[in-house]
């Protein structure tokens, strides 16, 4: 079986991980670990606005600095799942992520796409998006999501100054 694993370093993420450890059997699973890395969104808003050489340099340390986070936490996953016994590949493509998952999903030939939700509701959905949704409607396997339990929704929505909408 092939799994699609797509993390983003949230808690959802983390439950997704642990999900692929307690359902699918070892010797039956490889599993690739992705995160999209959307280089632009993370750039600091100045450096949309330099100007120079200077400004040029600034853009691609930040974009560099971008990879190497998803490197980072992409192969610390798929060396949890190592540890476990799995076989895990990782991918990192400069993408968006609704479109980069079932585009890896499609050449990989997934069985199977898990993916965490944040289980934003109301206006938080609206404005963000949900890249599980948009997963579900275009993948070209199965897809499992994982969902952080309520109160944790609404803990992270007050700890990060927003009203949890359930």
């Amino acid at each position: 079986m092939r799994v699609l694993l797509a993390v983003d370093g949230s808690e959802c993420s983390e439950l997704a991980v642990q999900t692929v450890i307690d359902r699918f059997q070892l010797a039956e699973t490889e599993v690739k670990v992705i995160h999209a890395v959307e280089w632009m969104r993370e750039m600091p808003l100045c450096f949309q606005y330099g100007v120079g050489s200077e400004a040029g340099q600034d853009m691609l340390e930040s974009r560099k600095a971008s990879f190497d986070r998803a490197r980072e936490m992409v192969e610390r996953v798929a060396a949890q799942l190592e540890f476990k016994g799995f076989h895990a590949s990782v991918s990192t493509p400069d993408a968006d992520p609704r479109h980069a998952i079932v585009d890896a999903a499609r050449s990989w030939k997934a069985d199977v796409i898990v993916i965490g939700s944040h289980g934003r509701r109301g206006l938080d959905r609206l404005l963000l998006g949900s890249v599980a949704e948009s997963v579900v409607r275009h993948a070209p396997c199965s897809v499992h999501i994982v969902r952080v339990p309520a109160g944790a929704v609404e803990r992270d929505a007050l700890q990060s100054g927003h009203a949890a909408h359930t």
